[in-house]
């Protein structure tokens, strides 16, 4: 997963279409499957497949047709029980997890990464019947999550302690050694990408887990826990219960849990807080929401500004943390800025998912599609420009037109609320001085990104942004060696790149006390007597 952006390419790099969408594509990549067989459905505790306590089922519902994919299983208070009972065993000091090798926990890892590369075609189409994400997309993003699997297998073995210079007759060590039982909450916008990025350092470090997916994209991380099962993790390292609020709630709250890893809104995150602060105090790794922005001076190359901007902002329908929403352009070439990007949003392929030329799906539910239109209503009646797009597209499924609005201000709901849609926001600007400052007048930290020629520019402007992350002259340009968190709002806590080895490990410092040596002689029948000193009781 080098980069998000670079993997797919734009619309206008693709043909034009004709009667077969897939002789359009300059890539060799296998059709897709919208009729797939759904192999898992239910609870998976220990290695094996259960029924929710209840009984309970959910609708799994295709927000492309609408209509229902399969039940789910619907986990609760008791299943999270059992799955932490399970997860807790296969932690205990004697169990085969923990006396396994370190570089063998490596193998294992490596093994699903294999294993999810032999199954890509149909990840890619679970993802996108269950998201509405496109399937190339899909297929070029979403299954690269090998790569995060191996980077990781890579430091099992890798992670160690140091020998510490005490003074005294001390011989003093730490040792990197597991949190224990992790439970990892996974969003519904990329439920893959966001389990790989848990799991890889959570298993790395040696601790079990268990995976809530959000109940509305569950499949993905039922299907990879049957993938684990076929690497041959032992029982109770890899458990997932699909579920709800209820289910995430008894997760935050669990006395059996050590540490929780978060990706949602701001508002769970808060409750997760709460949550822990009141039962074990776990730890917390929080990737929340975000607003970000993404700056583009008079200097930077226009086209290829404009396009990455779009991309910035309407990759996955909107739906990422990480959408460059407000996009703030210097005044010299904000008119031109605009009509391009009415341009490119206009060009914007909205389709079937399965359509291989679609370059954007439906949003997640009715409920969403519903919000964002509200976001839409408020921008026309604050005053901003709706210069394409805003309404509803088509009939059936939860479709969004590419939306651009311009003439915003910073005191807009559309400037200060995270949207989560297919809306690009248009400022103008005139200093560095004045960007910076509004820019950072938000409560949220994620990420920035930068478009000009100016190095010094450039390099100023990282250092001002309140980000976690910014980007010079790209976007959403990921690597799993580079470390991922918010800032503010946005969360705490990083994914990613070594950095996320310490979400997931402890650190323990060991002391010895070191007998003195006395009567020590050199050469042939040399003796060696060791006492200890008795310690005054002052």
């Amino acid at each position: 997963m080098s980069s998000v952006v670079s993997a797919v390419p734009a619309a206008s790099q693709i043909p034009e279409v004709n009667k077969d969408p897939v002789s359009c594509i300059p890539w060799p990549i296998p059709p897709p499957n919208p009729g797939l067989d759904i192999k898992y459905n239910k609870i998976f505790i220990s290695n094996e497949w259960v029924d929710a306590c209840d009984g309970e089922e959910i609708d799994d519902v295709n927000p492309a047709t609408e209509k229902v994919i399969t039940k789910v299983a619907y986990g609760k208070q008791a299943d999270v029980d059992r799955a932490v009972a399970a997860a807790s065993k296969a932690f205990q000091p004697s169990s085969k997890w923990r006396r396994m090798d370190a570089s063998d926990r490596g193998v294992l890892i490596n093994k699903l990464a294999d294993l999810i590369d032999a199954n890509k075609c149909y990840l890619a189409c679970l993802e996108s019947l269950d998201c509405g994400k496109p399937y190339t997309h899909s297929f070029f993003m979403d299954t690269g999550v090998s790569k995060i699997l191996r980077y990781y297998a890579g430091w099992t073995d890798k992670m160690h302690g140091k020998t510490l210079p005490v003074d005294g007759d001390y011989l003093s060590y730490t040792l990197v050694q597991p949190v224990g039982v992790c439970g990892l909450i996974l969003p519904w916008n990329v439920p893959l990408i966001s389990l790989c990025m848990k799991i890889g350092p959570a298993l790395c470090c040696g601790n079990t887990v268990v995976i809530k997916p959000n109940e509305q994209t569950p499949l993905s991380a039922l299907y990879i826990a049957s993938l684990a099962k076929e690497a041959g993790f032992p029982e109770g390292v890899f458990n997932v219960v699909p579920g709800g609020p209820e289910a995430g709630a008894a997760m935050a709250s669990h006395s059996g849990i050590n540490k929780i890893s978060f990706t949602g809104s701001i508002a769970v995150g808060r409750k997760i807080e709460e949550s822990s602060a009141k039962t074990n105090l776990k730890r917390l790794t929080l990737e929340l929401s975000g607003n970000c922005p993404n700056i583009v001076f008079a200097d930077a190359d226009l086209d290829y500004a404009v396009e990455n901007a779009h991309q910035a902002v309407f990759m996955n329908q909107g739906q990422l943390c990480t959408a460059g929403a407000r996009t703030f352009v210097q005044e010299d070439i904000y008119d031109e800025f605009v009509a391009k990007s009415v341009a490119r949003a206009a060009r914007r392929i909205v389709a079937d998912p399965f359509q291989l030329h679609s370059e954007q799906g439906p949003q997640i539910s009715q409920k969403h599609l519903d919000s964002i239109l509200g976001y839409v209503k408020s921008g026309i009646e604050e005053g901003a420009k709706l210069e394409c797009g805003g309404s509803r597209h088509g009939s059936t499924g939860y479709y969004m037109q590419p939306t651009v609005f311009s003439n915003v201000t910073d005191t807009m709901r559309i400037a200060k609320e995270e949207i989560f849609g297919p809306v690009q926001c248009i400022f103008k600007f005139k200093t560095v001085e004045e960007v910076i400052q509004r820019a950072n007048n938000t409560e949220y930290g994620l990420a920035a990104g930068i478009f000009t020629k100016d190095v010094s520019v450039a390099l100023e402007m990282a250092k001002a942004l309140e980000s976690g992350t910014v980007w010079v002259n790209c976007y959403n340009a990921f690597a799993v060696q580079s470390p991922f968190g918010g800032l503010k709002m946005s969360g705490k806590g990083k994914e990613m790149g070594e950095e996320s080895l310490r979400e997931f490990s402890d650190v323990k410092t060991v002391t010895l006390k070191l007998p003195q040596i006395q009567n020590i002689s050199i050469g042939t029948g040399s003796t060696v007597q060791y006492s200890t000193p008795k310690v005054s009781p002052n």
